[in-house]
């Protein structure tokens, strides 16, 4: 029987060497490394897990440096067996506290996943057990927990079964939410999403099953699905985090939930729907890590970002974002608010909900239920002297006469709507009732914008395109999604922005007075140098950032 060795952590001199290859790598600063050693020495710990659990290094950065060092593997979720190794031999409770799955037996020989290779207690207790020897890999601690959970789950005790037959008792749903095993299965279906970027968590309860599902980039992707029998302590345990009543499953309630996941603090909003089969949740993540507010970052073009911005230095008038529910608008408007921040402005938003704090700004909560809606903010806000005011939409005239009144009065006020394009928004405006006059006295520009998921770097593959593409499309390459452990096999990884413009001239403002159709009115504009949602999209397809069956995807039918 061999085991692969190990040294001895208190003296153990990968220590060192992953130290210097963090710092050569430019994964960890040499404050912080310095921070945490000094509080690893208090704790009797390790620099590397302090690192971790500050927030100072990502658990992907750790795990290749763990594998460069050593010469281990780095092993994804498809590596991990169907079925356990050696059922019986192991026991599940042992494999969760040493964070090890044994992936693979080759005659004597058992491959073992492990989260951190340098603890010596894995290796040497499975080969004790199992009478083989055993050689290690290298996984994601988010990536282990998942196979754990899936081939050596964790059985809810008594207490959680009997309290299935009785949900109606709210104590019994305490109880059941309170348990170790529930606390840990939340908190994990929480970090996976977060580790791997997902902007949504949908929790869907249904006759046979306990659907668990995670947005990526925009797209649903089905995850690893509890037992159902945990749907209401899961539930339950959700709704206590977001300090929500768990005995109210009639009603939608909505909260939020601050928690740190892997060593950072997290928002969580969290809604929650009655369904048939029992309380449907979605947790949305707001990671502001994850969220880049530059508008280069964005996608945003050079042409647009410099209109875009000259619309905002404007000292008053109205400037809006639309597109639809999940197209970007509000992250496009903090990275404007947060351009125009100074000493010198008073910025105030009113917004239902507040998706992220901004430093130095003043962000009011709307809250319908004691009459706190956006038109009655507004007003209240107007005298406070503000420079700059972002509602954050407009839904009714109400709302959009006071912001008018605003914006005449020497302030600058932006805005949202759901609209299809630029042109359309001013149909939108027209049909709430607001006059021509005002609109074009007021209106100093419209952005209009999607969402296009970005090709992975490390995997897009381009191909000549055929004689028909080429022609219609002007493409010399044709981009194509691939898949590959960078992008969870998806070809894309991330997203960006597609917009269109909209800025106001003496020939629009007379097409406005002679209320002409949205489609004149986008002639109107492109002949003022507006370049449409499509042919911005195509333009990154042909740059390579996306492929056109994104952007057909997402712009079908706005050709």
């Amino acid at each position: 029987m061999q085991v692969q060795q190990v040294p001895s952590i208190a003296k153990d001199p990968n220590l060192d060497r992953l130290a210097t290859a963090l710092l050569a790598h430019g994964a960890i600063e040499p404050r912080d490394l310095e921070r945490a050693r000094d509080l690893a020495h208090d704790r009797e710990g390790r620099f590397d897990h302090v690192l971790i659990s500050l927030g100072l290094l990502h658990e992907r950065e750790l795990a290749e440096a763990y594998a460069a060092l050593l010469g281990l593997e780095l092993v994804g979720p498809d590596r991990f067996p169907d079925e356990p190794i050696l059922p019986g031999t192991l026991a599940a409770r042992f494999l969760h506290d040493a964070r090890a799955v044994p992936i693979e037996l080759a005659g004597d020989s058992l491959l073992l996943a492990v989260a951190d290779p340098l603890d010596g207690f894995a290796a040497p207790a499975v080969a004790a057990a199992t009478g083989v020897g055993v050689r290690l890999c290298v996984a994601l601690p988010i990536v282990l927990e998942a196979a754990l959970n899936r081939l050596y789950p964790d059985q809810p005790g008594p207490e959680a079964t009997a309290a299935v037959a009785s949900e109606d008792d709210a104590e019994r749903l305490k109880d059941m939410a309170s348990e170790a095993p529930v606390i840990r299965l939340v908190n994990q279906i929480i970090a996976r999403a977060v580790e791997n970027k997902a902007s949504d968590i949908h929790i869907e309860p249904f006759e046979d099953r306990l659907r668990i599902r995670t947005r990526h980039d925009g797209v649903l992707h089905e995850a690893e699905s509890p037992p159902r029998h945990l749907t209401a302590a899961i539930t339950s345990r959700i709704k206590i985090m977001a300090k929500l009543d768990i005995a109210e499953r009639r009603l939608p309630q909505d909260g939020r939930i601050r928690q740190a996941v892997r060593g950072q603090d997290i928002d969580f909003r969290v809604s929650t729907i009655p369904s048939l089969w029992g309380e449907t949740v979605v947790l949305r993540v707001l990671d502001r890590s994850a969220v880049s507010f530059d508008f280069e970052k964005l996608g945003l073009g050079p042409a647009i970002i410099k209109r875009f911005t000259r619309a905002l230095d404007l000292p008053n008038g109205i400037v809006l974002v639309t597109g639809p529910t999940g197209s970007g608008k509000t992250t496009t408007l903090y990275t404007g608010l947060l351009g125009l921040n100074a000493i010198s402005r008073k910025i105030v938003t009113i917004e239902d909900p507040i998706e992220y704090q901004l430093r130095g700004i003043n962000q009011v909560q709307v809250k319908t239920q004691i009459g706190l809606t956006f038109a009655s903010l507004l007003r209240a806000i107007l005298r406070q002297d503000p420079d700059v005011i972002m509602v954050g939409e407009i839904r009714d005239l109400e709302t959009a006469e006071i912001a008018i009144q605003a914006a005449l009065t020497g302030h600058l006020v932006l805005s949202t709507l759901h609209t299809n394009s630029a042109a359309a928004t001013i149909s939108r405006l027209r049909d709430m009732g607001v006059e021509d006059y005002l609109l074009t006295s007021v209106l100093r520009g419209i952005l209009a914008q999607r969402l296009v998921r970005r090709l992975c770097p490390h995997c897009k593959t381009a191909t000549t395109p055929s004689p028909d593409l080429a022609r219609r499309f002007n493409l010399t390459l044709h981009w194509h999604a691939h898949g590959c452990q960078h992008c969870r096999n998806t070809g894309y990884h991330g997203r960006l922005a597609v917009a269109e413009f909209l800025e106001p001239s003496e020939q629009l403002n007379h097409l406005i007075f002679s209320r002409a159709e949205p489609s004149a009115l986008e002639r109107s504009a492109r002949d003022n140098g507006m370049v449409p949602l499509w042919d911005a999209g195509l333009e990154a397809a042909r740059n390579g950032e996306t492929t056109l069956e994104e952007v057909d995807r997402v712009l079908r039918g706005e050709q």
